[in-house]
């Protein structure tokens, strides 16, 4: 599978345990507003090379997650604040128009794990 997209994550928020323990990942590229920061995964700042669809995978440190839907501003978010919700629920229609949802539990995400997308 070609890659899509690739980040680092750079900082943990201290509240953002308690959306990782709801399934949820909120990711944000530095910069993100102080009132949500303590809720964020904090990443590099990267640029996408293709648009993200149901069917592509999501991959942590490894481990590969389905991609069932994509929120219509999961890439302009991405590519221009490094902000998404990533929810581990497997819906098959997006919630949220920033949100992706993937299948699967959701692994520990700490300093320096790596995020990726695969097409």
């Amino acid at each position: 599978m070609a890659q899509i997209y690739t980040t680092t994550v750079k900082g943990i928020g201290p509240e953002a345990a308690s959306f990782a323990d709801q399934g949820m990942y909120v990711l944000f590229g530095a910069g993100a507003p102080a009132s949500l920061a303590d809720f964020c995964f904090t990443i590099d700042m990267n640029q996408s090379t293709a648009d993200i669809e149901p069917g592509d995978r999501l991959v942590i440190d490894g481990a590969a997650f389905p991609i069932t839907a994509v929120g219509g501003l999961v890439r302009k978010n991405l590519d221009g604040l490094g902000h998404i919700t990533i929810n581990f629920d497997g819906a098959e229609q997006a919630q949220l128009e920033g949100t992706l949802h993937v299948q699967g539990r959701p692994p520990a995400l700490t300093i320096g794990s790596t995020i990726s997308i695969e097409g």
